[in-house]
């Protein structure tokens, strides 16, 4: 029995410590960015590890009446890829700290 305590002790520990590297990882992670283009660069969307965008770049070109569709299109895409990116970034971070574990609700 004592050494069955102590084999979960050793877990919970472990746990625990896993724990506060990916809190200090998830604090970390907001302030790095991650970005991604549509339209050969003409929207860049700017992402940062919350998944929050963080900023958006359009070709004044597309800012016309015309291109209204073109342009929803694009920037869509591009949130969309950045957002993708941001996860991404999140998942290799912590996985470094769980071995690949999936861990529910970390990214």
């Amino acid at each position: 029995m004592a050494t069955s305590n102590k084999t979960l002790g050793g877990i919970v520990k472990q746990a625990q410590r896993m724990n506060q590297q990916i809190a200090r990882i998830t604090d970390e992670m907001s302030d790095r960015e991650v970005e991604a283009t549509a339209g050969g660069g003409a929207v860049l969307a700017v992402v940062n590890g919350r998944q929050q965008l963080v900023r958006l770049d359009i070709d004044p070109g597309l800012l016309s009446p015309d291109e209204a569709e073109t342009l929803r299109e694009l920037v869509i895409t591009a949130v969309n890829l950045a957002m993708e990116n941001a996860k991404e970034m999140m998942k290799t971070e912590v996985d470094k700290v769980t071995g690949g574990l999936h861990l529910p609700g970390l990214y």
